[in-house]
């Protein structure tokens, strides 16, 4: 179980990174203004999606999921954090994939947001990690 749980832990960290860090090259993709910078965040932002972001959900996960049906899902009903925990990480699984509607918008030219909007955006992840946090360490409820 420890092996599980560090796994999860490990693809997390991964993938809490690229989101922390995509929306961060959305502020600055949303100010350039030549063909070269354009092209050049597109591919950044491609491989941090594609390459480490949704692999590391993904396996997030998977081991997330093996840790519950090895035991933790029997509490599932009588413990609200566990409920509150994967409500929060559904809601960030859609975060995840406006991220993704995001990258295609930018690869076709069809940003229509501004950096500030992304500077916002971009502290989101920020309170799904505390909250989540709080709630597997703590266990208030």
């Amino acid at each position: 179980m420890l092996w599980l749980k560090a796994l999860h832990l490990i693809f997390m960290t991964t993938w809490f990174a690229g989101l922390f860090y995509l929306p961060r090259l959305y502020v600055y993709h949303s100010m350039s203004d030549d063909s070269i910078s354009n092209d050049r965040f597109k591919i950044m932002e491609r491989k941090l999606f594609f390459g480490i972001m949704t692999p590391g959900m993904i396996l997030t996960m998977v081991f997330g999921l093996w840790m519950l049906a090895d035991g933790a899902w029997a509490a599932f009903g009588s413990h609200l954090w566990l409920q509150a925990k994967l409500a929060l990480i559904l809601a960030l699984i859609i975060y995840h994939l406006m991220c993704g509607k995001f990258l295609f918008a930018f690869r076709d030219d069809r940003n229509t947001r501004s950096h500030v909007y992304y500077r916002w955006f971009n502290e989101v992840p920020v309170l799904f990690l505390i909250a989540i946090i709080l709630l597997a360490v703590l266990r208030p409820i």
